[in-house]
Parts: C-alpha cells; structure tokens; sequence
C-alpha cells in the first residue's frame, strides 16, 4: 500500500489568479478524505494522490527606473480536485502520510519567506525573487521525493515517524514565517 506526491508548482504573478478551489495551509486544520476529490487515476497502482505547491507572487516599486521596494506573498496550497485516494485502500496512516507531504509544502513556504526576509532592495530584485522561488521549488520537489522513497510510499512505518518529527521540528524552527 503506498501513495504518490503530484507536485504543482504555480508561479503567480501581477493580478492573475488560478481559478481552482484550493486550501491553503493552516496550523489548525488536518486534510481530510473529503478533501481529496480529484477523480481516482485507474492506471495507477497508487492508494491517493496529493497535489501540492507554493503560490507565489511579487510586486515591485519603482522611483525614476530604480526598485525602491518589493511586496511577495508565497502559500502552500493543496488542490483537492487534483487530489485523489482509493476509498476502499483509504486509512487515518495513508491520510496522515498525506498530511505530511502537504505539511513539506509549507515547510518550503516558510524557508522561502525566510530567505526573501534576508533580501534587500536592489536592482537585480526581480531575479533574486525569481531564483529564490526556483530553488525552493527545486528544494520541495527534492524533499517530497526522498519523503516517498525512504517511508516506501508509507509502507515504511518506521521512516514515516522519523519524517513526521523531523518535518515537525523544522516547521518549528521556521514558526515565525508560518502561515496564518
């Protein structure tokens, strides 16, 4: 019994919007199966499907062609008619696998606020946004992969504890950049 990762990464700029229903990460509020309403992939030999991905987007300011200063917003969210699960191989172990992949989505949110709270006003800040919002894509995609392949997909019970406290303790380190 296992389950894959479908990672979304959007890129969102200016006032464009994806008209898709989402849910955004908060502290206070755990996946459910109800959530995941995508429909089931019949060709795949997975349990559920969670798609994930940081939203970001950026505006700058600008005084007599010069960046005078820059305003970002980046969000996990989870796309639940992208998301899908079995039913009948469905349980609170696989949800909860689930839950973390979406809980690595906002560790990577938060290590991205970080790093763009180091940044400075310059005139290369359009790209220093844009590489920031590359590599932690990059860094997410990398982590939810190794998440999968040493839990097993969730069959690995052991690794999967080992995952949740390690995802728990950075989600703590990075608490101040957490989405409210």
């Amino acid at each position: 019994m296992y389950s894959k990762l479908i990672l979304f990464l959007f890129i969102v700029f200016g006032t464009y919007s994806i008209e898709e229903e989402t849910i955004e990460w908060r502290q206070d509020y755990k996946l459910q199966w109800s959530d995941f309403k995508g429909p089931v992939d019949a060709n795949s030999d997975a349990v559920a499907v969670t798609a994930s991905g940081i939203t970001f987007s950026f505006s700058l300011r600008q005084t007599n062609d010069r960046y005078v200063g820059f305003e970002s917003n980046a969000e996990a969210h989870f796309y639940p008619n992208k998301s899908w699960y079995m039913k009948e191989s469905g349980n609170d172990h696989v949800l909860a696998h689930e839950q973390l992949h979406f809980d690595i989505t906002e560790l990577h949110v938060r290590q991205l606020r970080y790093d763009i709270a180091q940044l400075r006003v310059s005139q290369s800040i359009k790209q220093d946004l844009q590489e920031l919002h590359k590599k932690a894509n990059e860094n997410l995609a990398k982590m939810q992969h190794a998440y999968d392949t040493q839990t097993q997909n969730s069959i690995n019970k052991e690794r999967q504890a080992v995952w949740a406290q390690f995802v728990k303790d950075e989600l703590h380190k990075f608490s101040a950049y957490r989405s409210q």
